[in-house]
C-alpha cells in the first residue's frame, strides 16, 4: 500500500476522502439534528438528473449535478415548508423525476458511453485536481458560514419556535442548511455514489451523536470518524481490487455494529457494578 502512495491518483483519493468526510461529518450532523434524512437522500437521486444534462451538454459534471441538487433542494425547502402535510409525495416526485431526467439526458447523449456505476458507487480514484479545488472550496465555505451564523443555525436546528421569537429568519435557515447539504450530497456521490451517499452522512454522525455534548463536538468527532472509515475503506479497496464507495461503507457499518456492541457491554458492566 505505501508504493501506491507515490500515485498522484491515490493522493488526490485520500485528499478527496478526508475533504468529503470533514464536509459529510458537518452537514451530517445538521441533517440528522434537523431531521433531514429523507430531504438529503430525495437530493441526492435528484442530483442524477443534472449529471445527465452535464453529460449532455458537455458540461462539467460537478456543475450540473450542482445547479441541479441546489434548485432541487431550494424547490424541497419551500415545499416542507409550505406544504407538510404533502412532504412526502412531493419529495418522491422530484425524487423519481430527477433520475428519469438524468438518464434519459444519458440515452440522448450521442456517442457517449456512461459508467453508470462510477456515479451510482463512487470513483474516489477517478478524482481529479479540479474536483479537490471544489471540495477544498465548499470545506471553507461551510466552515465561514458557521463562523458567522453557528448560534443562530443551532437554534434553528434544535427549537425553530425558539428562533422565531429570537427574530431569527427560520425559512432562511432551514433553506441554507438544505442548500449546504445539496452540495455536500454532490462531492459524496464522488466518494460513494448517490445509492450509498446517505450511509455516509448518518453512520458517522450516529455514532457521533453517542459521544458529543454540544453540536459542534458532534460535527469534530463525525468529521474524523468519517476520515478514519474512509481512508480504512480506501485502503481495502485498492489492496482487494473492490469497489471503493461500497467498501467505504462497509466500514463504516461495521464500526457502527462494533460501536453498538462495545456501547451494550458498557452498560452490562456499569448495571453490575451499580445494581440499584
Amino acid at each position: 500500500m505505501l508504493e501506491a502512495l507515490s500515485y498522484q491518483f491515490i493522493q488526490n483519493a485520500i485528499i478527496a476522502g478526508v475533504l468529503v468526510s470533514l464536509i459529510s461529518g458537518i452537514i451530517g450532523s445538521l441533517i440528522v439534528v434537523n431531521r433531514m434524512v429523507f430531504l438529503a437522500g430525495g437530493i441526492a437521486h435528484t442530483a442524477y438528473g443534472g449529471i445527465g444534462i452535464a453529460i449532455y451538454f458537455g458540461l462539467p459534471i460537478f456543475l450540473g449535478a450542482s445547479v441541479f441538487a441546489v434548485g432541487a433542494a431550494v424547490l424541497m425547502a419551500m415545499i416542507t415548508l409550505n406544504h407538510r402535510e404533502r412532504m412526502d409525495t412531493f419529495i418522491g416526485l422530484i425524487w423519481a423525476v430527477g433520475m428519469a431526467i438524468g438518464i434519459l439526458f444519458i440515452d440522448l447523449t450521442q456517442g457517449y458511453n456512461v459508467d453508470l456505476m462510477s456515479y451510482l458507487f463512487g470513483s474516489i480514484l477517478a478524482v481529479a485536481q479540479s474536483d479537490l479545488y471544489f471540495m477544498a472550496g465548499l470545506l471553507f465555505g461551510i466552515i465561514i458560514i458557521l463562523l458567522f451564523w453557528y448560534r443562530d443555525i443551532l437554534a434553528v436546528s434544535y427549537d425553530s419556535q425558539y428562533a422565531t421569537l429570537r427574530g431569527i429568519n427560520v425559512k432562511f435557515f432551514y433553506t441554507l442548511i438544505l442548500v449546504l447539504s445539496a452540495l455536500s450530497v454532490v462531492v459524496a456521490i464522488k466518494v460513494v455514489g448517490l445509492i450509498l451517499v446517505i450511509a455516509l452522512l448518518t453512520i458517522p454522525i450516529y455514532i457521533a451523536e453517542k459521544l458529543s455534548s454540544s453540536l459542534l463536538s458532534m460535527m469534530v468527532i463525525s468529521g474524523l470518524i468519517s476520515s478514519v472509515f474512509t481512508l480504512i475503506g480506501l485502503s481495502l479497496s485498492y489492496l482487494y481490487d473492490l469497489t471503493s464507495g461500497a467498501t467505504i461503507i462497509m466500514v463504516g457499518a461495521v464500526g457502527l455494529v462494533l460501536f453498538l456492541g462495545l456501547e451494550k457491554l458498557h452498560l452490562g458492566y456499569r448495571k453490575t457494578k451499580n445494581p440499584t
